[in-house]
């Protein structure tokens, strides 16, 4: 009797402890797409495919592979993997549209993809970069998890911080499974407004637990980025007002300073930001400032912490060169991710968290 008690207290403490594993249910076969997803008009389906994991943004950056992955000493992500980077991308913005389907029984990965490379040739694109397996670089095995190995391309396209379907779901299992038989394609796909880009993932599901249905399953990855311009919606914020800021908060807040992703570049959208912070300072001699770099969480913390310090150097760095003010007016800080405003759990809480500050010195 003691014993059908621990059972029960057990169970129920992994309710309480893990409700997402808990009460999960193993993954099931596609017979119709998820709620709210669709194919994008600039690219039909493989026929008798069904969506089983759906996300668009409006404007977002992307970093397309165009060449083998290569080791990055000495550097890991947030799951502890290796970092492997392409010898060659291209970084994109644009409107972000990533569908992942589960194809018919039966066929390939080289089937599949071979379909897609037809399509987009057949409307006037091209080819950037394709590969398969080892030769895609890193470890191929894993799609989008890992933990303490070495990344692969899935991780590289699709990183497993955007991974948002519910656990052990079908679309779940199809991103974070093992693999085997990638098949990756950059491709470029020309439009009316542009060129727009395409990544294309395909390779055969391992079905482990939980994801058993979908086993031999082939799953196809498409991330598409459309050329949009970003919609300019940050006002600059005036000299007259940074200067309120800093004598209601003690503070100054600014999210239009912009970066290269992943780079400590400023933007030269960032320009007339720049030149508001010179007419303060101009403005007040003797003011000082602390320029702190603030980031989001995706990603490893010391990484984070060096990106942050040396955009915020590179802020300074602007002033002084471009807007003649005096360098020990300006000193720059990095604290990373230490200092949210938001929760980083969604894109619209991690865009509030990246962002520059002006302190008094």
């Amino acid at each position: 009797m003691r014993r059908s008690c621990r059972l029960v207290l057990a169970v129920a403490l992994a309710a309480v402890l893990m409700p997402d594993q808990a009460i999960a249910q193993a993954a099931t076969v596609p017979t119709q797409d998820i709620a709210n997803a669709r194919d994008n008009p600039l690219l039909r389906r493989y026929d008798g495919s069904f969506i089983v994991d759906y996300a668009q943004r409006a404007f977002e950056e992307f970093e397309l592979p165009t060449a083998e992955l290569k080791p990055v000493p000495g550097k890991s992500d947030s799951r502890n993997n290796a970092v492997f980077a392409p010898a060659a991308a291209e970084s994109l913005e644009g409107r972000l549209t990533r569908i992942v389907y589960v194809a018919p029984a039966n066929r390939s990965p080289l089937e599949v993809i071979s379909n897609y490379q037809e399509e987009i040739v057949a409307k006037g694109g091209a080819a950037l970069f394709s590969c398969r397996d080892e030769a895609c670089g890193g470890d191929n095995s894993q799609s989008t998890a890992g933990g303490g190995g070495r990344q692969g391309m899935m991780m590289r396209i699709y990183p497993h911080a955007d991974v948002k379907a519910p656990y052990k779901s079908s679309g779940y299992c199809a991103v974070t499974d093992w693999i085997s038989g990638l098949r990756y394609a950059a491709m470029r796909l020309p439009t009316s407004g542009g060129n727009a880009h395409a990544a294309i993932a395909t390779y055969s599901l391992l079905g482990r637990t939980g994801c058993e249905a979908l086993k031999e399953r082939t799953i196809v990855v498409v991330t598409l980025i459309e050329p949009k311009a970003r919609e300019q919606r940050m006002v600059t914020v005036g000299a007259s007002e940074m200067n309120a800021a800093l004598g209601r908060d003690g503070r100054i807040v600014l999210y239009n300073i912009l970066f290269d992703f992943d780079k400590a570049d400023i933007k030269p959208d960032s320009k007339p930001q720049l030149e508001e912070i010179a007419r303060l300072l101009q403005a007040s001699p003797n003011l000082r400032l602390h320029v702190v770099g603030h980031t989001d969480n995706v990603g490893q913390l010391a990484y984070n912490m060096d990106l942050s310090r040396r955009r915020s150097q590179s802020v300074v760095q602007a002033l002084v060169q471009a807007n003649g003010i005096a360098a020990a007016r300006l000193t720059g800080h990095g604290v990373g991710p230490l200092a949210p405003v938001a929760p980083n759990t969604d894109d619209a809480g991690r865009a509030r968290n990246r962002r520059t500050e002006l302190v008094p010195q």
